[in-house]
């Protein structure tokens, strides 16, 4: 089945804006659910990224009745035991801002020496065909690196200004999307989705 129309299955314009670039060539036409007012908030209350994904794949591909790609995806810090893992976006309450979120995690690891301020983006990409038996395919992403004590950087969104990057020597805030794209967890999840997109 050619896919020609892909529905992303999020209202989040940084993650629509990396996607967009990342699956340009490709001929397919990409919406979010801002062109689908109808569809309703779908709740992230699982306890993984990947069934958060599967989710909202499905629900917005039965919804829109078009192919769906969801993307759960955040940072897990292991002086945290892995959070703010699934609750990344609502770390610091349903409502926080990518401020208040950044605020609570400097201060929960304020006395953390640099060694041990390791840390991950994860990304698990759901794919879901309405017209299927409810297989949903999913694909994963990960980039390590570590948290600074301040922010750094201007560009990107949520955790960027915080994840420094070793290899490039800058957090994910002070490169430019094209860059990220090259190796952020997103990124990597989405040069396997492309492989998948090329065999259809």
């Amino acid at each position: 089945m050619r896919i020609e129309i892909l529905v992303l299955a999020t209202r989040n314009r940084g993650k629509v804006a990396e996607i967009r670039e990342l699956v340009e060539g490709f001929g397919i036409e990409l919406l979010s659910l801002e062109d689908f007012p109808d569809v309703p908030e779908v709740a992230e209350d699982g306890e993984t990224f990947e069934a958060n994904a599967r989710k909202k794949a499905g629900v917005v591909a039965r919804c829109t009745g078009l192919v769906a790609l969801a993307d759960d995806s955040g940072l897990e810090v292991d002086a945290l035991d892995g959070a703010p893992g699934v609750r990344s976006a609502r770390f610091a309450g349903d409502h926080a801002t990518y401020a208040q979120n950044n605020e609570k995690l400097l201060r929960l690891i304020n006395e953390v020496p640099w060694e041990k301020r390791t840390a991950r983006f994860r990304c698990v990409l759901a794919l879901a065909f309405p017209d299927c038996d409810g297989t949903i395919q999913t694909l994963e992403g990960a980039c390590e690196g570590r948290i600074t004590e301040q922010p750094q950087g201007k560009n990107g969104f949520g955790y960027a200004p915080l994840f420094f990057f070793p290899e490039l020597g800058k957090t994910f805030a002070q490169i430019s999307r094209s860059e990220k794209g090259k190796i952020s967890h997103r990124g990597r999840a989405l040069r396997k989705l492309k492989e998948v997109l090329a065999t259809r």
